[in-house]
């Protein structure tokens, strides 16, 4: 079983363009979605409720064409309840098609957004966290694996893949070290129905990345991403040229902190000096290999679409012999 047919059949590719902070905000959602991509967004990107109401009316004005793949807002589960119960309120008005739940079990909000038809993927980094979420109604999952920029997993994408394969035949998404259409299909082959990228996305023109943040994910390589809990609590990747350009030590980031310590000296929410994550600190993942120039986000689906398509052709090929 795939994603809904109501869904697939809008995508142009199996692809999500995944959600990241401070870069996927309305214009970059529409296009990518205009293209047959479904674009994703973190709902705090929107500052405010009314913020988050305004850009899913815009972008549902943008993609209104049937041909339109459907935009997924990413809602973060480790909320109050009145700030969750605020944005699923949001969503239920817009009568969103998907969304991506993370940091936390959906169940909270499944049984309202199914009233409205919305398909909930949950994203998970490990088989505790998949079977978790199956038990709980998910209706896919989002397997969070090694190379992912920012927030990432830590398995490998493949084993990942097969081992949550053999128990779930719902959904599955791979997220982290998509980086062009092969990889695509290379997920596809090993039993996953759909993949998320990232970082690409970062490098392009709607994107809300700052153009040093652009410029950066096209000069670094995969040698260049750091995986550290320092910034939030959390594993995570982010550029090193970002960090050392704050001036920090690289060795401080192998002295892991708290969720509420990393929030306390990098939260660009929080008051006082010194560098904030998202700001100053940059994320990527490993798929920066990938990415060579900024450009519009309609081409860089083109390309990712011709590639999937020649990989598939290569495997027929393989297969013929």
């Amino acid at each position: 079983m795939g994603l809904p047919i109501s869904i697939a059949s809008r995508m142009r590719i199996p692809l999500i363009a995944a959600p990241m902070q401070g870069v996927s905000g309305p214009e970059l959602v529409s296009t990518i979605c205009r293209n047959g991509v479904i674009g994703a967004f973190p709902t705090f990107n929107a500052r405010t409720p009314e913020q988050l109401d305004y850009w899913l009316t815009i972008i549902g004005q943008a993609c209104a064409e049937p041909s339109s793949a459907p935009c997924c807002p990413n809602i973060v589960m480790r909320r109050s309840a009145e700030a969750l119960q605020t944005e699923v309120d949001i969503l239920v008005k817009h009568r969103v098609k998907i969304v991506l739940a993370s940091v936390g079990s959906p169940e909270a909000i499944i049984p309202q957004l199914h009233d409205i038809g919305c398909t909930v993927l949950t994203d998970v980094a490990s088989m505790r966290h998949a079977e978790k979420a199956i038990k709980v109604g998910a209706d896919g999952l989002v397997l969070l694996s090694a190379g992912a920029g920012g927030q990432t997993g830590w398995l490998n994408g493949l084993s990942f893949a097969r081992a949550v394969r053999a128990i779930y035949d719902g959904p599955i998404g791979l997220a982290g070290g998509i980086s062009d259409g092969h990889a695509l299909w290379a997920a596809q082959v090993v039993g996953c129905d759909f993949s998320l990228m990232g970082s690409p996305f970062i490098a392009t023109h709607e994107s809300m990345a700052s153009d040093g943040h652009k410029e950066m994910v096209v000069a670094s390589g995969i040698d260049e991403i750091r995986l550290t809990k320092a910034i939030n609590g959390f594993d995570a990747n982010y550029l090193t040229r970002s960090i050392l350009q704050t001036g920090l030590d690289l060795a401080e980031l192998d002295i892991p902190l708290s969720v509420e310590e990393a929030r306390r000296r990098f939260s660009a929410d929080m008051a006082g000096e010194g560098p904030k994550r998202w700001r100053d600190i940059w994320s990527a993942g490993h798929t920066v290999a990938a990415v060579k120039k900024i450009r519009p986000a309609a081409e860089l689906i083109a390309e990712i679409a011709s590639e999937y398509h020649q990989a598939t052709e290569r495997t027929r090929g393989l297969l013929s012999r």
